[in-house]
């Protein structure tokens, strides 16, 4: 019963896909979903950008072991991203009437700026898309009871189709009823194992010292910057990021915009803590789960200790949660590659034939996630790395182009080749202090050296204005 729900639940999502697809006229309509998505809809589609593998396989087990520090990448600070993009960057992109976000690079610094963002944000999505296929792989094996590089072709080539067709309308559409299903399901299960649960003030009690605390126990260099780092990794590193970009503009307007990607940001803050609560729970009424994977812990109570109902609900809002993150996943490097890395060497592609490389890029940023996925399978670190390679080298050229008039084009290379060039130097060093400090003061200095001592010529555009 439970694999036929599941089997019934993929496939009704796939034709939720394909009917979507029926709304895709042009490249718009295939990347921003036509900017037309209501604060409902624009709500759901970025409180789902990361509500998948590292929040629902990936934290509950570091949560289980090391409290709230260890939680801090995830939900804290990808809460914390959300919120900030709504409060300081959706009005000033939304204006720009952009479709990916490297297209913001190229008016304000000029096309060498727009090639290279293109070249660094395409790769450092494909671990990103790795964490969410092993997860799903990992559903699969315990499930299915199927070897796990077959899991990973089968999600893969399930999200890769309804993408491939509807695109941002796709995405939006089956997010909104992913998320419907996913919050259902979290809280029928959190209401179940609160009744099993003697004493919840017990529970609390009964954790070691400091286990939630949400600061470090003393401020020594180290520990400090390993804080700081937790948050902003996801934090900031995740704000210049194609798919974050995309859900936030195909609102249907700036204000909607800024108030669904806060909204979105506060919601993942309430719902992201549903599946550490419920793995905190599971671990204390069936101690032996943590013997076995951490990733494992809550599909494997749910599977083991949950009535048939509950577990279709349960995997259901897992699988939910994955789909929903993979499909922006994809789709936005697949855009990326389109429109900033073949259209500017073909000027005169029609908007069909640009709709069709888009298309075309969903298979090959695919493939490039299967092969990384199959290489490794730590969700947690996978998801690290891909917001690292992004932070260390996007965010401090971007937020400078928005808010930094004296911002130049050589300041803008220098500071996104400094910045990953330092970060990966440290972590092949393997530094005392994180690699992704050096990498961050590198992109600083490079931006502010590279801007005063060269100055942007021509016309700059407003960035602000």
């Amino acid at each position: 019963m439970l694999i036929a729900a599941i089997v019934v639940y993929l496939l009704l999502n796939l034709g939720v896909g394909l009917w979507a697809s029926r709304r895709v006229k042009n490249t718009e309509d295939f990347v921003l979903a036509g900017r037309k998505l209501n604060f409902a809809l624009a709500s759901m589609v970025t409180f789902a950008t990361w509500f998948g593998s590292e929040t629902m396989m990936g934290a509950p087990g570091r949560f289980v072991r090391e409290g709230f520090l260890g939680v801090i990448e995830d939900p804290f600070g990808a809460g914390l991203c959300l919120v900030l993009v709504g409060l300081f960057y959706a009005r000033i992109f939304y204006r720009w009437n952009i479709i990916t976000f490297c297209d913001f690079f190229g008016l304000r610094y000029g096309k060498s700026a727009e090639l290279l963002s293109a070249l660094l944000i395409v790769p450092s999505y494909f671990g990103w898309i790795a964490a969410q296929l092993v997860s799903m792989s990992i559903i699969g094996q315990t499930v299915f009871d199927v070897p796990m590089s077959t899991g990973i072709w089968a999600g893969a080539g399930l999200v890769m189709v309804y993408t491939l067709t509807g695109g941002m309308w796709s995405v939006s559409i089956t997010d909104f009823l992913h998320n419907i299903i996913l919050i259902a399901g979290l809280v029928i299960l959190l209401v179940i194992l609160w009744m099993e649960t003697d004493s919840v003030s017990t529970l609390f009690a009964r954790q070691p010292d400091g286990f939630f605390r949400v600061i470090p126990h003393r401020f020594s260099w180290h520990e400090s910057t390993e804080y700081v780092i937790a948050w902003i990794t996801i934090g900031l590193g995740s704000i210049p990021q194609q798919d974050v970009f995309q859900r936030v503009m195909a609102a249907k307007d700036a204000n909607t915009a800024v108030k669904s990607a806060v909204t979105a940001g506060f919601l993942y803050w309430t719902v992201a803590f549903f599946p550490l609560l419920i793995a905190l729970m599971a671990v204390r009424l069936h101690p032996e789960l943590l013997q076995g994977d951490p990733q494992l812990i809550l599909p494997n109570m749910v599977l083991q200790h949950a009535p048939l109902a509950v577990q279709i609900l349960f995997f259901g809002a897992l699988i939910s949660a994955l789909l929903s993150t993979t499909s922006g996943a994809i789709l936005a490097p697949a855009a990326v590659v389109g429109e900033n890395l073949i259209r500017p060497f073909f000027p005169k592609l029609t908007d069909q034939q640009l709709l069709l490389s888009i298309r075309l890029s969903v298979l090959g940023v695919t493939a490039a996630a299967v092969w990384m996925a199959l290489e490794q399978q730590d969700v947690f670190e996978l998801v690290s790395e891909s917001s690292a390679f992004s932070l260390v080298s996007l965010f401090i050229p971007m937020t400078a182009g928005l808010y930094w008039k004296r911002a130049s084009l050589a300041g803008c290379l220098l500071s996104m080749s400094l910045g990953l060039l330092s970060w990966m130097l440290a972590a092949y060093l393997n530094t005392v202090t994180n690699p992704i400090v050096y990498g961050l003061l590198a992109s600083g200095v490079g931006m502010w050296g590279g801007s005063l001592v060269f100055r942007q010529r021509g016309k700059v555009t407003d960035s602000v204005g």
